[in-house]
C-alpha cells in the first residue's frame, strides 16, 4: 500500500506590499526549532526514506563506485611559498586532509600543521578554512566550523612548540592577514544575525586588550575582506557589492597606522588591485569598459584621476584576472566562452597566449604565490580530460605535466567525447550548450539527458571534468551545461543581460535550451532531466513553473525560491547585498518583476515533473524553510502522481556534508533518484 505523502498544516498569513496582498499559507514553517516546524521536515524525510528504500542497495552501489574512482591517498602539487614547500595530503578511508609542509626541499622531513581527521573527531560537520602562516614562518592562524553556518572561530597554532595559542575569536569569515611583524593580523567578523561579513578588526598576541576595529562597512548592501598582497608589502581591506567596490590599504610594516582609502566607491565603478614595485595594477569597468580593462597608478597617488591605460577594453574579450610576477605580466580571459591565457614580458612589452586545442575546456592560473619566477603554474581540464597541473616556463615556454587526476580503476578518454552546440533563444540569442556523452550515442530520441545550468552572479559554470559524472554517462547519459544569461560565459554583458529587469532571460534560456536538445533528438521530454543549486534550484523552479511538460525528473538543491519574501527581509542573511543581483522589492516596479517569476509564489494547479528537492537545516545561505514552504506548497497544487521528494540534513549547511566522502553519498542519491526514473538501478 502506498504511503501518503506529508501534508504541512496551512496557516493563513497575509502579506501586503504595494497594495498587493499575498497569502502565505505555509509562512509559519521560518519558525527554527519549533516541534511543528521539526515534526513536518522529519515526516518529509521519513517519506522519502521509505518512499526510496528499494534503491537503498543501489544508491550503496554507486555511493562504493563514487568512492572506488579516488585516489584516497592522494596529495596536492607541493607549492613553494617563504622557504617552505605546503602540501595537503589524504589518507586511505580518512574524510578529511592532513595539511604539511617540508623546508627548502621536498626530501626534508614532513612537519604536519594539521589533521583534520583528529581535529573533526567528535564533531558530525567540520571544516577548516584560512590557513595563514606568519612572515617568520613560526605561526598560523585559521579558522574553524563545526555546525555549517559558515561562523568561522579564529585559533592560533604556535609551530615551533606545537601548541595551539589561547587566542580565540568567534564569528569571523575565517582568514587572516599577517602584518609584516608577526605578531599582529587583522581579520573581518560578521553581523550576528544578518551574518554580513561588515567589520575589519586589529589583533596582536597575547594582548589583553580588546581587538581594535579598523574599518565598519555601514551600507548594508556591502560586505568586506581583508588580505595581504602577493608582494607582501600591503594589507589591504576589500569592500564589494554587486555593482562597486572600494578598497584601503596599508603599509604591511607599520599595522598601527591607519588604512588609506585607495579610490572612493563610485556606483557602478567596479576595480580589484594588485602591487607591482611602485605601482598598483588594477582590473576595473571604468569608462564604460564594460568587459574590463587594466590600468595601474602609482602606490602615491592611488584616486582615479591618476589612473592610466596599459591594456585597452575590448568588445568581445573579458578580462578576468591577472596574476603579477617579477619579469612577467599574466592575464586570464575569456573569449566566445573559451578561457585564454595571455603572457606579457615587463621589459619589452612583447606578449604571446597558451594554446588549447580543445572544442570546449577550462584552464585558470592556480597557485602562483612566488613573485620572483619564471614558473607559471596553471590546471586544465575539460569534459572529457581529467584536471592537469602544469609548471609553464614563460622565457623557454616548456611546459612541463606536474600531475593528472588519477581515476582509480582506470579511464580512457577516447571512449568519450564532449562538443558545444548552440541553441537558439527566443530572442534570437545563441546560447551555448557544452556535452559529453560515451561514443557511439545516436541522436534517436531515447537518450537520458540531464542539463545542468546556475545562471547568476556573473558566475560561470565551466566545462569541468567530473568522475562522478561517469557514473551517468556509463549508464547511457549524456551531460550537458548550459550557459545561459546572468553567467559570464560569453562576457560582461551575458550576466548583465540575465539580472534585474532581464532575469527573465535566465529561464528562457534554459527551456529555449531544452527544446533545443529535443528538437535536435538528443533526447526526448520523457528522458531530459535538469538539475541546479542555490541560484540554480531558482531556475529550477522557475522553469518547471514554466514549461514543466519538457521534463521527466528535476534535482533542486538548496534552491532559492522564496524570492519576495527573501528579499523583503533585510534581517535574513545575504539579502541586502543582493538588491544589486535581483532588484529590491521594496520599489514596486521589482516587486512585482521579481513575483512574477518567484517559484513559490507561481506554483499553480498542473502537472510536474518528478522532483528531489535537498536542502541543509543549518543552511545560512538559503534557509531550510524556502525549500520545505515550496515542496508544501507542490503537495498542495501538483495535479499529477509524480514523485515529490524533501530530503533535508539535519547536520549540514548549504554547502552539505563536510566529509569528502559522506558528501559523495549525497551524490549517490541524487544520480540514484535520475536513474531509477530511467528504470536503471544497477
Amino acid at each position: 500500500m502506498m504511503q501518503l505523502p506529508p501534508r504541512a498544516k496551512k496557516i493563513e498569513t497575509k502579506i501586503t506590499v504595494h497594495g498587493d496582498t499575498r497569502i502565505d499559507d505555509y509562512f509559519w514553517l521560518n519558525e527554527r526549532d519549533h516541534k511543528d516546524v521539526l515534526d513536518y521536515i522529519n515526516d518529509e524525510n521519513a517519506f522519502y526514506e521509505e518512499e526510496t528504500k528499494h534503491l537503498a542497495d543501489f544508491r550503496e552501489q554507486l555511493f562504493l563506485e563514487m568512492k572506488a574512482r579516488i585516489k584516497e591517498d592522494d596529495s596536492s602539487v607541493p607549492y613553494k611559498y617563504n622557504g617552505y614547500w605546503y602540501i595537503v595530503r589524504y589518507e586511505v578511508n580518512k574524510d578529511y586532509p592532513i595539511y604539511t609542509r617540508k623546508k627548502e626541499s621536498l626530501e626534508a622531513e614532513e612537519e604536519i600543521l594539521f589533521d583534520c581527521n583528529e581535529m573533526a573527531a567528535g564533531y558530525v560537520y567540520f571544516k577548516m578554512v584560512g590557513l595563514s602562516v606568519s612572515p617568520d614562518n613560526t605561526k598560523i592562524a585559521f579558522g574553524l566550523d563545526t555546525v555549517g553556518r559558515r561562523q568561522y572561530e579564529i585559533r592560533i597554532k604556535d609551530l615551533t612548540t606545537g601548541n595551539i595559542l589561547d587566542d580565540v575569536i568567534p564569528n569571523t569569515t575565517g582568514s587572516a592577514a599577517w602584518a609584516n611583524d608577526n605578531q599582529t593580523f587583522f581579520y573581518t567578523k560578521k553581523d550576528e544575525k544578518t551574518l554580513r561579513a561588515d567589520s575589519v578588526y586589529k589583533h596582536k598576541l597575547g594582548s589583553k586588550l580588546a581587538d581594535y576595529c579598523v574599518f565598519v562597512e555601514k551600507d548594508d548592501t556591502f560586505g568586506t575582506t581583508v588580505y595581504k598582497s602577493k608582494s607582501r608589502d600591503y594589507i589591504i581591506i576589500a569592500c564589494y557589492s554587486t555593482v562597486s567596490n572600494e578598497y584601503h590599504i596599508l603599509n604591511a610594516d607599520t599595522p598601527d597606522e591607519n588604512f588609506e582609502c585607495f579610490q572612493k566607491r563610485i556606483r557602478d565603478l567596479e576595480y580589484s588591485i594588485s602591487h607591482y614595485k611602485d605601482s598598483f595594477y588594477i582590473v576595473t569597468n571604468a569608462d564604460e569598459a564594460f568587459n574590463f580593462k587594466l590600468m595601474k597608478t602609482p602606490v602615491s597617488k592611488t584616486g582615479i584621476e591618476n589612473w592610466h591605460e596599459v591594456i585597452a577594453h575590448s568588445e568581445d574579450t573579458l578580462i578576468e584576472d591577472i596574476d603579477i610576477f617579477k619579469d612577467y605580466l599574466v592575464v586570464s580571459e575569456r573569449t566566445n566562452g573559451l578561457n585564454q591565457i595571455k603572457v606579457i614580458r615587463w621589459d619589452d612589452d612583447s606578449s604571446y597566449y597558451l594554446s588549447f586545442d580543445s572544442e570546449t575546456y577550462l584552464v585558470n592560473t592556480t597557485s602562483n604565490v612566488d613573485f620572483d619566477t619564471e614558473l607559471l603554474r596553471y590546471s586544465y581540464s575539460s569534459l572529457t580530460t581529467p584536471n592537469s597541473t602544469f609548471d609553464f616556463n614563460m622565457r623557454t615556454k616548456e611546459k612541463i605535466l606536474l600531475k593528472q587526476q588519477e581515476i582509480v580503476g582506470g579511464y580512457n578518454e577516447a571512449n568519450y567525447q564532449s562538443q558545444r552546440v548552440w541553441a537558439t533563444a527566443q530572442d534570437g540569442t545563441q546560447i551555448p550548450i557544452s556535452m559529453v556523452y560515451k561514443k557511439g550515442i545516436k541522436n534517436d530520441s531515447n537518450n537520458p539527458l540531464l542539463l545542468y545550468a546556475y545562471g547568476s552572479y556573473g558566475i560561470t559554470v565551466d566545462p569541468y571534468f567530473s568522475t562522478l559524472r561517469l557514473s551517468l554517462l556509463d549508464r547511457g547519459f549524456i551531460y550537458a551545461i548550459a550557459h545561459i544569461r546572468g553567467g559570464e560565459y560569453l562576457g560582461r554583458k551575458w550576466y548583465d543581460n540575465g539580472k534585474l529587469l532581464q532575469k527573465k532571460n535566465t529561464f528562457s534560456d534554459f527551456i529555449d535550451c531544452s527544446k533545443f536538445l529535443i528538437d535536435q533528438k538528443y533526447t526526448s521530454a520523457s528522458h531530459l532531466y535538469a538539475m541546479g543549486g542555490s541560484a540554480g534550484g531558482l531556475l529550477m523552479g522557475a522553469v518547471i513553473n514554466q514549461a514543466p511538460q519538457l521534463y521527466n525528473g528535476i534535482v533542486a538543491a538548496v534552491p532559492f525560491v522564496d524570492v519576495v519574501n527573501t528579499m523583503l527581509d533585510d534581517t535574513i542573511p545575504l539579502t541586502t547585498g543582493e538588491y544589486d543581483e535581483w532588484g529590491n522589492p521594496h520599489e514596486e516596479t521589482y516587486y512585482h518583476y521579481i513575483k512574477s517569476y518567484s517559484p513559490y509564489d507561481q506554483v499553480k494547479a498542473q502537472d510536474y515533473p518528478n522532483m528531489l528537492v535537498t536542502t541543509g537545516y543549518h543552511d545560512s545561505q538559503v534557509q531550510y524553510w524556502e525549500p520545505a514552504k515550496w515542496v508544501a506548497k507542490l503537495r498542495e497544487f501538483k495535479t499529477n502522481n509524480n514523485k515529490l521528494y524533501l530530503k533535508t540534513n539535519m547536520e549540514a549547511g548549504h554547502g552539505g556534508a563536510s566529509g569528502r566522502f559522506e558528501a559523495l553519498k549525497e551524490d549517490a542519491e541524487e544520480y540514484a533518484f535520475l536513474l531509477d526514473l530511467e528504470n536503471i538501478t544497477r
